[in-house]
């Protein structure tokens, strides 16, 4: 009973989390960092005028100096630009971002599409969601936990909020109120039709634990538990969500769902118009574990979100994660 009870704990992947917070996904390029990238086409150079290394992660340069992921900073320079699908992109360079998560939760999800997109360099502690040692060492004992600069920073929305708020200093609050609408949708609805979906039945529930403890953090005994054990309660566990948040037809909502937010673009490219803002990025964060199962797949094959979703993914681009 002890080690099912333990599978029990992956319902937090699907469990709610903090209000909205009031941000909005302004593009400007001020940045308070002391790093200068010049680029030609689609070439990414890194000039140093320091000894040390400022962290900053250059997916391009990466791949042909040293192979060490790394650029140096510039100290005379104050703002710093990026070029992905010929749009600038703002880039943020703490030298060290550490994000303890479970791969496919929704809510890490956000704060890893909203990494992505700006290009901050980021590395991944995958928790254990039966024993939790990799977050003994925290009193917060969910995920997200974003360390950053051996500053701790929880739960999805917050961790935004700062983090753009450090990306932006000059415009640290939003006067959108259709952006604020949009991201509390994500956390108030959204995210609760994903569970009764992923976990309809039982043959999508293993195939969900199959993902789940392929990309997650157990041994080989552990993941034969997780998947046949965990797949097992949460396809009952769902059914318990589907009365809690009056869902009578899994796949009804969540193609009602998708529709609602294609409609809420009004034929713009994204919500924050020619680019993302913090509504597209957490919209996006919550749908990308899913994509490729067989609920994702009904999704787009059944509603008009895949074109969004397919401009989402060239927007975003390379994910900022550093593989070591």
């Amino acid at each position: 009973m002890r080690r099912i009870n333990g599978v029990r704990v992956l319902s937090r992947f699907v469990s709610g989390e903090a209000n909205t917070a009031t941000v909005t996904a302004d593009r400007r390029l001020l940045h308070p960092s002391a790093v200068h990238r010049t680029f030609i086409g689609s070439d990414i150079r890194c000039f140093s005028q320091a000894k040390n290394p400022f962290g900053l992660y250059c997916h391009s340069f990466a791949r042909n100096v040293a192979g060490n992921g790394r650029c140096f900073s510039v100290a005379s320079s104050s703002s710093v630009h990026d070029v992905v699908n010929d749009l600038p992109r703002l880039s943020f360079a703490p030298k060290d971002v550490v994000l303890y998560q479970y791969e496919a939760c929704p809510f890490c999800n956000k704060v890893k599409a909203f990494l992505d997109y700006y290009n901050v360099p980021y590395k991944v502690v995958e928790v254990n969601p039966i024993f939790k040692k990799e977050i003994k060492w925290s009193e917060y004992k969910k995920v997200p936990i974003l360390m950053v600069d051996g500053v701790q920073m929880v739960d999805s929305t917050d961790i935004i909020d700062k983090l753009y708020k450090r990306i932006h200093p000059e415009n640290s609050t939003s006067d959108s109120e259709e952006e604020r609408k949009w991201l509390g949708w994500v956390d108030n609805h959204l995210v609760h039709v994903l569970s009764p979906n992923i976990y309809r039945n039982y043959k999508e529930a293993l195939e969900s634990f199959n993902y789940i403890t392929t990309h997650g953090n157990f041994s080989f005994t552990q993941r034969i538990i997780a998947k046949y054990g965990g797949a097992t309660a949460m396809y009952f566990v769902s059914k318990k969500l589907k009365e809690k948040h009056n869902i009578t037809d899994e796949r009804k909502a969540l193609y009602g769902a998708a529709e609602t937010w294609v409609e809420a673009l009004k034929d713009r490219q994204f919500l924050g118009g020619p680019n993302p803002n913090l509504a597209d990025l957490a919209v996006f964060g919550v749908l990308r574990p899913i994509r490729h199962l067989q609920s994702g797949i009904d999704m787009v094959e059944n509603t008009r979100v895949g074109e969004w979703y397919s401009r989402m993914e060239d927007a975003v681009g390379e994910s900022a994660r550093i593989v070591s």
